[in-house]
């Protein structure tokens, strides 16, 4: 409780209420001095005349208060006009009025809402004071909610308190927003533009409270300037839409001067990079570069020549509707050109990322595939000669490679080839391409490629040429199986003919076995390595599957390989075993687990036993 101190008397009380009243004295300091006048033995006549003139001093305080208060409101209601005559920000303006409701009203929280016709909703636009992210993104119904209600019926409405309250539709997510933010009375008005309204603007307070008739014509008043913000935004919106508009045509004019000359400055251009010998990858990064979107070149049978950007394979009919038509065709959100030397068809170009092209940029990508021909024509020329070359030196090479390999050397020396340095051999054989293409494709992988035998053959400076295989086989497979045996090292041509011939063995072996499509060394092979192999090394094998076990026995003393000799020999019978030993069934249990302890415990499984027995029938053989 506020403790009101008491006015001292004075000579004449009613001077000094008039003094106090000068001061902007409130109420309660007013009301006081009749009260220390009584208590100071004022009566009669001379108390009455200062009661009077306190009943005076309070209502002129009243008025003073109200005429504050609504200088107040005039005032916000001119810095809201002002703010109108300088619109930048629709939204800024709406803050500004939102803000001014909550602080003229003195309530918690004030908000806008704005209908939407298509959906038959109103949503929240704005906020002043709201703590709860759940209120600020609620949704009403038209007639759900007092805001709902207030949307529909274009009329001011009032609560005291929400909850209580039964004269507007109640539903779960709107109450329970309301209740999230802690809302008890609310006063909600419309936002009208002529007859139609188009949102409402609220006041609302987290207790109980009546709103008086001057707090609904202010927020009235404050959502007209609302209506008219958003009005003139729109008005403005159309203005700006309009001088968009008149400018347009001119501007079309204009950029179709500006994209035919920047064709013929591309075309020239293009023409200008073939001319100084640029190749594919270049003259794509150029077209991209001009026409803002990747760029891709394919040869006839689809494969990828060069990209720059994005890139996406066309589809067969794309390519087929742009070779009948000699124009760029679109295909979704991108276009395809055909890549032609008069009927012959070289490719196609590919452009992504342009779902629209006008006319000059459909001629400029066209003109596009008339360079790529060109190109490709080039191109083919080198290669056919560059072949040829490589081609008989790799024929030369693996066919006599005794006859003259000082001259052969020399040979691989020109064309960018060591022969006298370690060279990797590998044989790849697909039933699904060409072995023309194939070797195309496999060239990448080594620095020499070609056909030879009607195998495709590879040398390459790889180190460990069954991982190279592999690598090979898996990248190269994507439409079908390819096959890749591979030797060496190797050195000079003698040794390079002899890898060869190990890695043609290698691939026939591979896909004997049923392993088409996959790439490796005899070595990869295991056992049926050193079956295949020349000159295998039966005692490497045999240390590098036995090992443990050869060691084991001649540390201790013990059997075990003896004990495994006759558990294979058995079948794996355990019960035969034991009779070939001449010892208990445990004893072979226990042996065996040893055995396991050295070798490890998958070696009973089926491709491991396999070679642990192949291994103990060399290791018989080799100790007769």
């Amino acid at each position: 409780m506020t403790r009101v101190t008491p006015t001292p008397p004075t000579a004449d009380p009613v001077s000094g209420l008039l003094a106090l009243l000068a001061d902007g004295a409130g109420r309660e300091r007013l009301a006081q001095v009749a009260v220390s006048a009584r208590a100071a033995g004022l009566a009669g006549a001379a108390l009455a005349e200062l009661e009077r003139a306190t009943e005076d001093a309070l209502r002129v305080r009243a008025t003073v208060a109200a005429h504050q208060r609504r200088e107040a409101e005039l005032a916000a209601l001119f810095d809201t006009a002002s703010d109108l005559a300088q619109l930048r920000d629709t939204d800024a303006v709406l803050r500004s009025i939102v803000h001014r409701a909550r602080m003229l009203l003195n309530v918690d929280v004030s908000y806008l809402s704005m209908n939407d016709e298509r959906i038959g909703q109103t949503y929240m636009r704005v906020t002043d004071g709201s703590v709860s992210a759940l209120f600020q993104q609620v949704t009403l119904g038209m007639g759900e909610g007092l805001g709902g209600l207030v949307a529909q019926t274009a009329l001011p409405y009032a609560t005291r308190d929400y909850f209580a309250d039964e004269r507007f539709l109640h539903t779960s997510p709107i109450d329970s927003s309301v209740r999230e933010e802690g809302l008890r009375a609310i006063l909600g008005v419309p936002l009208s533009l002529g007859a139609k309204v188009i949102g409402v603007l609220y006041a609302a307070d987290r207790t109980p409270r009546e709103f008086a008739a001057e707090e609904v014509a202010l927020l009235s008043s404050l959502a007209d300037h609302a209506a008219i913000a958003i009005d003139n935004a729109h008005l403005l919106d159309e203005t700006r839409q309009a001088l968009a508009d008149r400018n347009a045509a001119h501007e079309t004019i204009s950029a179709h001067n500006a994209a035919m000359r920047r064709a013929e400055e591309a075309h020239d251009r293009l023409m200008d990079l073939v001319l100084r010998g640029g190749d594919l990858p270049s003259v794509a990064a150029a077209v991209a570069t001009v026409l803002h979107g990747g760029i891709a070149a394919f040869d006839a049978d689809g494969a990828l020549l060069a990209s720059a950007g994005e890139c996406a394979a066309p589809s067969a009919e794309a390519v087929a509707a742009a070779r009948r038509t000699g124009r760029a065709v679109a295909t979704g959100d991108s276009w395809v050109c055909a890549v032609l030397a008069g009927p012959e068809p070289l490719g196609s170009l590919v452009l992504t990322g342009r779902p629209e092209l006008d006319d000059a940029d459909r001629r400029l990508f066209e003109r596009a595939g008339v360079v790529t021909a060109l190109l490709l024509l080039l191109r083919r020329s080198v290669a056919a000669a560059e072949d040829e070359v490589r081609g008989e030196l790799l024929t030369d090479l693996l066919t006599a490679p005794e006859r003259n390999p000082a001259a052969l050397v020399d040979r691989g020396r020109r064309v960018g080839v060591d022969l006298t340095a370690p060279h990797a051999v590998l044989v790849a054989t697909a039933d699904h391409l060409s072995r023309r293409r194939l070797a195309l494709a496999a060239a990448r992988f080594g620095v020499l490629a070609g056909v030879h035998a009607e195998q495709v053959v590879v040398l390459a400076t790889a180190a460990r040429p069954g991982a190279l295989a592999a690598r090979m086989a898996a990248e190269l497979g994507g439409d079908g199986p390819v096959t890749v045996g591979a030797a060496g090292p190797a050195i000079g041509p003698t040794g390079l003919a002899e890898a060869y011939t190990a890695a043609a063995r290698c691939a026939r072996s591979l896909i004997a076995l049923g392993r088409a499509g996959h790439g490796g060394s005899a070595e990869d092979l295991g056992f049926v390595g050193l079956l295949l192999g020349d000159g295998a090394d039966l005692s490497g094998y045999v240390r590098a599957t036995l090992g443990p076990v050869l060691d084991y026995d001649e540390r201790r003393g013990t059997d075990l390989v003896r004990t495994l000799e006759a558990y294979f020999a058995c079948g794996t019978n355990l019960t035969r075993a034991k009779d070939v030993l001449h010892v208990h069934v445990n004893t072979v249990v226990q042996r065996l687990e040893r055995v396991g302890a050295l070798l490890g415990a998958d070696w009973q499984e089926p491709e491991r036993s396999l070679q642990i027995h192949l291994a103990l029938q060399v290791h018989r053989l080799r100790d007769r």
